[in-house]
């Protein structure tokens, strides 16, 4: 899948500690999970319930065919997530997460970050995430179902 050029105006891509960060110090800033319901039942979710709040569940892909959900940005926004909004998207390695705040972007939020390395980050010399790099390798907080 080719990746999609950002906009002018994209946040950019902050590592999962610079996201814990900016969740802390910004009341206002939101995490958006977008990967599959499957990722978030078995493999775990981001857990920010510290800072009273949770994390959303858009998927960016949807299943079978793991195309782009056309509903993505409807989904966000019932979400309560508007334009002004601090959105921070995450998924498992960072490709999807940044595919979906370039989107946004584009469809005019102000301030979308990836979170680059994602929830278990790149695969390491043993074929293994979540060891080396990513929200959870990080030791940052997070639950599984």
């Amino acid at each position: 899948m080719p990746k999609i050029v950002p906009p002018a105006g994209y946040a950019g891509d902050i590592t999962p500690r610079e996201a814990w960060e900016m969740l802390q110090d910004d009341p206002n800033a939101v995490l958006v999970d977008v990967r599959t319901q499957a990722e978030w039942i078995y493999v775990g979710i981001p857990d920010i319930s510290s800072l009273g709040r949770k994390p959303f569940l858009v998927p960016w892909l949807t299943l079978p065919a793991m195309q782009v959900n056309p509903d993505f940005r409807h989904q966000v926004e019932a979400e309560g997530v508007g334009p002004s909004a601090t959105v921070l998207f995450i998924c498992r390695s960072g490709y999807r997460s940044r595919d979906a705040a370039v989107a946004m972007t584009s469809a005019g939020y102000d301030r979308c970050y990836n979170v680059s390395d994602g929830f278990e980050g790149p695969l390491d010399n043993d074929k293994h995430r979540g060891t080396s790099a990513g929200w959870k390798a990080d030791g940052l907080p997070w639950v599984q179902n």
